[in-house]
């Protein structure tokens, strides 16, 4: 994975990612993506009552998921963004991944156990095809809408991995933004749904038979389970803590090793802890002959060297910490 996937590193004298900007563009998103869903969960239950398709009642808890999915995700953005303050000395960052991790539930339990649930009761006990006009005029519908709001979130992955110089799957397996990673998922999954729906009905129209109907139902609430999966392993990790990719680790003992008075760096230690907020803390071994000074300037000037190349840096702790030749050398002067 390059350093520059999720570090939002400047090349050629500009910022290339990370930044706020990202943030005004995920909220865009997330909204449209919610707005979205609203509207469609309605007219699916209206188009699943008349029609009698449990598959389309299947879509609406799917899509009623989704948006409660997306007002989880909004809050996960705007609470994220609150500054530090004394109660939390570092900050809310990570809280958006709680948020993220609660809207992935929220996707197993509002559509995926509904939709198995729906699917198995209409297979063992079947049900009774109604007019399917209207569902096939909503699932339409639907598909424009959800089309135009997957296209949103696909823009803005585009415009991010272009940014950091980075394959667009690439980006989108790794990128730390988890709400825009979950609505271009969530919209997929949907589109996928209707299709599986459509099938449904069109199944139980030819057939005379409600089974169909029922596999469609079970295999959306499957892909339902797989979605909130990915994404609450994805929020997991960010959660327990996942360091910056080893290329930018690299990047960064790099950049401590180009300041002067600093000769090794024994140990270092990064946590994402936002999509555009990285810590980083090392210990490091400065010249036996480093004064006070020359070491309290190497420390921000190492600082200051780090974020000009990340600016998704935000804390950066150095311990001086004596190398393995300074420890042996008082080591041997105790003795003596």
């Amino acid at each position: 994975m390059s350093d520059e996937t999720t570090s939002g590193a400047k090349t050629g004298g500009g910022e290339s990612g990370g930044g706020k900007s990202g943030g005004g563009e995920s909220v865009f998103t997330v909204v449209v993506a919610a707005l979205a869903n609203l509207g469609i969960a309605v007219a699916k239950a209206v188009a699943g009552l008349i029609s009698g398709s449990s598959a389309m009642l299947s879509e609406a808890a799917h899509s009623l998921a989704d948006t409660v999915t997306e007002l989880m995700l909004l809050t996960a953005l705007k609470r994220s963004e609150k500054p530090a303050d004394e109660g939390h000395p570092l900050g809310y960052g990570p809280e958006r991944y709680i948020w993220a991790m609660l809207a992935s539930v929220a996707t197993f339990v509002g559509g995926a156990v509904f939709s198995v649930y729906d699917g198995v009761h209409t297979l063992a006990a079947g049900e009774e095809l109604g007019n399917p006009l209207v569902s096939y005029i909503v699932l339409g519908v639907a598909f424009l809408l959800e089309g135009y709001s997957l296209r949103t979130g696909v823009r803005q992955v585009r415009g991010e991995a272009a940014r950091l110089r980075a394959p667009v799957g690439h980006y989108f397996r790794h990128t730390p933004d988890t709400a825009v990673k979950a609505v271009v998922m969530e919209d997929s999954a949907a589109l996928a749904g209707l299709l599986l729906a459509a099938g449904g009905l069109l199944g139980g129209q030819l057939t005379g038979s409600g089974v169909w109907d029922g596999i469609a139902s079970v295999l959306i609430g499957l892909l339902l389970v797989y979605v909130a999966w990915v994404l609450g392993r994805s929020n997991a990790q960010l959660l327990i803590g996942r360091p910056v990719p080893e290329s930018m680790r690299a990047g960064i003992r790099e950049e401590l090793l180009s300041v002067p008075h600093i000769v090794d760096v024994l140990e270092l230690t990064t946590l994402i802890q936002g999509p555009t907020e990285f810590l980083i803390a090392a210990k490091v071994d400065f010249r036996d002959a480093s004064t006070a000074d020359q070491i309290e300037w190497a420390c921000e000037e190492a600082e200051e060297q780090l974020r000009e190349r990340y600016p998704s840096v935000r804390r950066v702790y150095l311990d001086p910490t004596p190398g393995l030749r300074q420890r042996g050398r008082r080591a041997g002067g105790a003795g003596a």
